[in-house]
């Protein structure tokens, strides 16, 4: 391994540890802004159930999202940004059938 790319990477570990620790703030943070998974969902036209059928969760979560009672998380959340942008697209991309 190249000694630069080493000691690049052994910085970034000790920066990665403070962080954790609480003795240092991350450089950036990247959040994803959620809209409403209800309004999202009606954008596309769809019902609960086909919707939940679309991006592969229960019905009963689809429900739970769209009364607040949970939020979705990781991909789940970065799919629903896809769809509240571009439904068409997403849609298509996901079932060229639907």
């Amino acid at each position: 391994m190249d000694k630069e790319l080493f000691e690049q990477l052994a910085q970034s570990m000790k920066e990665a540890s403070a962080i954790a620790k609480g003795e240092m703030e991350p450089p950036r943070l990247f959040t994803v802004e959620l809209a409403d998974v209800k309004a999202v969902r009606e954008k596309t036209g769809l019902s609960q159930s086909e919707f939940a059928n679309v991006i592969g969760v229960k019905v009963k979560t689809l429900q739970n999202w769209e009364q607040h009672r949970r939020r979705p998380t990781g991909a789940a959340a970065a799919l629903l940004t896809i769809f509240d942008r571009a439904p068409e697209v997403a849609i298509k991309a996901l079932h060229k059938s639907a």
